[in-house]
């Protein structure tokens, strides 16, 4: 064997003097018999990159900076790596590489450390990931009207990051979506348009994001990290990258098995508000007060868990992740009865709420149709203290009382404006009005119980209120009628 020669198994310092080890790799090829195994060499990289992850010296990318990426360029930041985020949108770089966030939880001063630190930077040129070490891919994947998969922005991204792909890079998924994507959608439109191959001139993982936005009990950091890799070096990768910040991961066994453990987790979920919102509307009819009996349940020390009712799900997750799988399921010839009676009942809640804000009018001797009935929604976030509206119930509802004949106004402490909705685009640009005209409206709507509301001066001001909250449990008046 010559002299200088290094087996690839052992080259964790090879890349100092600044040369692929590839090239390196090659310089000793000639006259060397036999020649090391591809395995050998798919080990060094995995090695080279492995160093640079653990020296914090691998530069991140993080494509869509949004309430699961932006996290992410923090978490990534406070580690000490260098964060390259990536975004389709030109105000949202450029509100960022001035150090402003658009998210609430998020703050500004944060991010604006990371900037003046040269930690991070943002950009909407995606040739720039040709310098990055490690790609993580953050972008929306939401229901088509047709309640299928809109895989149109994962592949959107894989065809713009594609071309300036190199060897020895790391691409790890999160966006939450069907078993098979990471396989059968991300992996051949990468390698298509690289002229690479997955994990074994790059490398290939998918974690699904886990963000709950401001919850005060767990940040990225602290949620265990699912991981799965279709390859032995792959996930020895993704996992060292996540455990630089995170403090636990949870390998799985492939790409597929992630997939599914994310869409096992928000299917629970919505199962089970099913189920809760289906005895709302059993109780509510008996007289009997649906949060008495869950707070009376959940003293059960084993075998129950709490879940509550509401207006209808919201969020990114729950009102679309479910039918993730009852479209694949499809493609096995089974019909998943359980989940899409649960999308249903969770579904049909927005007009439950309806129903019962017409009922209350009525009993006042106000009619929608053919009067001027003023309402006003308090809450359009799709939960408490924050101003993330994603798939939020309140549009719907404000939807339907349009189509009565009602006139709906709306307050948020955390939503100025409503912004371009795909769905709801009629209401783009709609402002919110002032609590100090609430004695005007015909009814209160509670949507969403943010903390920063008074209550009762809001009960006390309002001429009925409807609670879909249970916002208003300690207090006792004959306007409060809870849906």
């Amino acid at each position: 064997m010559p002299d200088g020669y290094t087996d690839p198994i052992f080259v964790e310092d090879i890349g100092e003097s600044g040369f692929r080890i590839e090239q390196q790799y090659n310089h000793f090829n000639i006259g060397i018999s036999p020649q090391p195994s591809p395995g050998l060499f798919i080990r060094a990289v995995c090695q080279m990159l492995l160093k640079q992850i653990k020296q914090k010296q691998a530069r991140i990318g993080i494509i869509g900076l949004g309430y699961v990426g932006l996290p992410l360029v923090i978490e990534f930041g406070r580690a000490g790596f260098q964060v390259v985020g990536l975004d389709i949108d030109p105000a949202k770089v450029d509100r960022l590489n001035r150090g402003e966030s658009y998210i609430k939880h998020i703050p500004s001063k944060t991010l604006r450390e990371l900037v003046e630190q040269k930690q991070f930077k943002s950009t909407t040129d995606f040739s720039s990931v040709s310098n990055l070490e490690c790609i993580l891919i953050c972008v929306p994947t939401p229901l088509n009207s047709n309640r299928e998969p809109d895989m149109s922005f994962i592949i959107a991204t894989a065809r713009e990051i594609a071309p300036h792909l190199k060897k020895d890079q790391m691409v790890i998924l999160e966006s939450t979506t069907y078993p098979g994507t990471t396989r059968d959608v991300l992996i051949p439109e990468l390698e298509s348009g690289s002229g690479l191959k997955a994990n074994q001139d790059f490398y290939v993982a998918y974690s699904p994001e886990r963000e709950d936005p401001n919850n005060k009990d767990f940040s990225t950091s602290t949620i265990p990290k699912v991981i799965g890799a279709d390859s032995e070096y792959a996930m020895e990768c993704a996992n060292t990258l996540y455990l630089s910040f995170i403090n636990k991961t949870v390998p799985v066994s492939s790409t597929q098995a992630a997939e599914a453990t994310k869409l096992m987790e928000n299917i629970f979920r919505s199962v089970n508000i099913a189920l809760v919102n289906e005895l709302k509307v059993i109780f509510d009819k008996m007289g009997i007060d649906i949060w008495e009996v869950i707070q009376a349940a959940s003293t059960k020390p084993f075998g129950y868990m709490p879940f509550y009712p509401g207006p209808g799900l919201g969020g990114h997750c729950i009102p679309i992740d479910p039918f993730y799988l009852t479209w694949k399921a499809r493609e096995f010839g089974i019909t998943t009865r359980f989940i899409e009676l649960a999308g249903e009942i969770n579904v049909a809640m927005p007009e439950y709420v309806v129903n019962k804000i017409l009922l209350a009018l009525n009993e006042k001797g106000v009619s929608v149709k053919g009067s001027r009935v003023l309402i006003l929604i308090l809450g359009f976030a799709y939960k408490k203290n924050i101003d993330d509206d994603r798939e939020s119930p309140s549009y719907k509802i404000m939807e339907l009382l349009l189509q009565y004949g009602a006139e709906v106004e709306f307050h948020d402490p955390y939503i100025e404006s409503i912004g371009v909705k795909r769905e709801y685009p009629q209401f783009t640009g709609k402002k919110r009005v002032s609590l100090d005209s609430i004695d005007q409206f015909d009814i209160t709507i509670i949507l969403t119980d943010h903390s920063d509301y008074d209550y009762e001066a809001i009960v006390k001001q309002s001429r009925l209120v409807v609670d879909t909250r249970n916002a208003c449990a300690k207090i006792k008046s004959d306007k409060i009628i809870k849906a």
